[in-house]
């Protein structure tokens, strides 16, 4: 098969699975109306409460709303918040939303403040810190690590925004009491401000040089080419972004031995982490900024980044160069 309808073959792929997660999407919302309206009707014919509780219930309500609000084509032209209130059983909600375009919400901003570590390149925090692995990368993995490993979802499901945002702020402060901070939160916020560390990299962990080259590379049929040019595509990226995968990828892996509580795999994690490791700059990408309904390519891309971290999350051992190996293996401080 040629690679023009390799590509045709992905594009009616992902055409069909957008068309399925849409009407699975109706399909449940409609399902979970349906059940409110079951509920409200005994409770009124028997004047007692079955089922959910009111919370669980309204919170339904809220998903449902938002729900109908993503799907709902005039919703997205506007630029203006749009503020709704959901009400029962004398509880309110207050909902603004508003849609980002995709250019915008999945941009790499460099941060102004180069004292903080969020959107400051990798290189600058582990020479400032005199370390080699950022202190957010490692005080987040300890974290998880202590007592997040048989978190259902782990970094798929995601943390309380204002909680992530405050370890954000925590971390670019330099706050001494972040470790405290970590301690009090719900996991979930700790996997979530890891991700948006990296996320808000000023550049990919791989280089806004070497993306395009690691796309390639993985798409190679010979597996021993394959093996040769991914490995030498890693080692050729500066030594704090590769000790710093090399430390999230030995933790990802650990996280996948509980996969079986987890429900982690190696491949959730990848599509969790793919993109985010691998999205170039918005100067460097090479898809066009086109509408989400039309963005075909830029879903090959992002299969194309999960494929590459799924690569080496299933490598058994990468061999580094001497010096960056007895870096590493003989550091007491990472």
């Amino acid at each position: 098969m040629g690679k023009k309808d390799q590509m045709q073959d992905g594009e009616e792929h992902y055409g069909r699975t957008k068309t399925t997660i849409v009407k699975e999407e109706l399909i449940r919302s409609c399902a979970v109306e349906e059940e409110e309206k079951q509920e409200e009707d005994e409770e009124v014919e028997t004047g007692l409460r079955k089922g959910p509780s009111s919370g669980a219930r309204l919170w339904g309500r809220v998903r449902n709303t938002l729900l109908r609000q993503k799907l709902d084509p005039q919703s997205l032209q506007g630029k203006d918040w749009q503020r709704t209130v959901i009400s029962m059983n004398g509880i309110e909600v207050k909902l603004s939303m508003r849609f980002t375009s995709r250019e915008f919400s999945l941009k790499r901003m460099p941060s102004r403040k180069q004292s903080g570590v969020f959107g400051v390149k990798i290189g600058a925090v582990t020479k400032r810190e005199s370390s080699k692995v950022p202190l957010i990368v490692r005080q987040c993995v300890e974290e998880i690590e202590r007592r997040g490993m048989e978190e259902v979802g782990i970094y798929r499901v995601s943390g309380v925004a204002t909680d992530i945002q405050a370890l954000k702020a925590a971390f670019d402060a330099n706050n001494k009491d972040v470790s405290v901070m970590m301690s009090e939160m719900d996991v979930n916020a700790i996997a979530g401000t890891l991700k948006l560390y990296f996320r808000e990299l000023p550049e990919p962990l791989f280089t806004d040089q070497l993306c395009a080259n690691f796309t390639e590379g993985i798409a190679l049929s010979d597996s021993v080419a394959k093996e040769s040019c991914m490995l030498n595509l890693l080692l050729s990226i500066p030594e704090p972004n590769l000790l710093t995968f090399l430390f999230l990828l030995d933790h990802l892996k650990r996280v996948a031995e509980n996969e079986s509580v987890n429900k982690m795999s190696f491949h959730n994690l990848a599509t969790v982490f793919g993109p985010t490791l691998l999205r170039p700059s918005e100067k460097d990408s090479k898809i066009p900024m086109q509408p989400i309904s039309m963005s075909d390519s830029w879903s090959l891309e992002v299969m194309s980044q999960v494929q590459v971290l799924l690569y080496f999350l299933q490598l058994e051992a990468i061999p580094t160069p001497d010096s960056k190996r007895q870096s590493m293996l003989f550091s007491t401080e990472v």
